[in-house]
């Protein structure tokens, strides 16, 4: 008895819109053009996936304080939400949140875990100023005048 054999089926390969059969002897063309697939790519640069994007910077800075325990922290964050007030807010309970889980000694730190809930952080909205370096010097002036209790960082003071 003879044994029978299947032939192994072969992908046929597309080529500028010409079909080639892997097999030579089932070709219309005795050789190959290509040896695989390939994606054709107009431009490749634009095939990465994390596009560098400038960092913005005119965006609108919150400058406020808080009022803990008696005593008063003066801050600087950037608009994020859809409204100051939520902004704010944010930042205070991501202050809050910091001083809970971390072993900072600083004054504010210290004030935010006598606390037993963030609502109970006092948060008043001195002024929205436009970029970063502008917000920063208002908030130096500030912390000047107000002579904030909480603050351990007192660059430009």
């Amino acid at each position: 008895m003879k044994s029978l054999t299947v032939p192994r089926h072969r992908p046929a390969v597309w080529h500028f819109g010409h079909v080639l059969d892997r097999n030579p002897v089932n070709s219309r063309v005795s050789f190959f053009l290509v040896d695989k697939v390939v994606k054709v790519s107009y431009n490749t640069s634009m095939d990465t996936k994390n596009t560098p994007r400038k960092k913005r910077a005119d965006r609108n800075h919150i400058i406020y304080e808080l009022r803990v325990a008696g005593g008063n922290y003066i801050g600087v964050t950037a608009k994020t939400c859809t409204t100051v007030n939520k902004s704010v807010l944010a930042r205070a309970a991501k202050h809050f949140y910091r001083a809970k889980t971390e072993g900072k000694n600083w004054l504010l730190c210290a004030a935010l875990r006598t606390l037993s809930d963030k609502s109970e952080i006092e948060v008043l909205v001195h002024g929205i100023v436009r970029g970063k370096a502008e917000a920063h010097r208002r908030e130096v002036e500030l912390r000047r005048q107000l002579c904030p209790t909480l603050n351990t960082d007192t660059r430009g003071d």
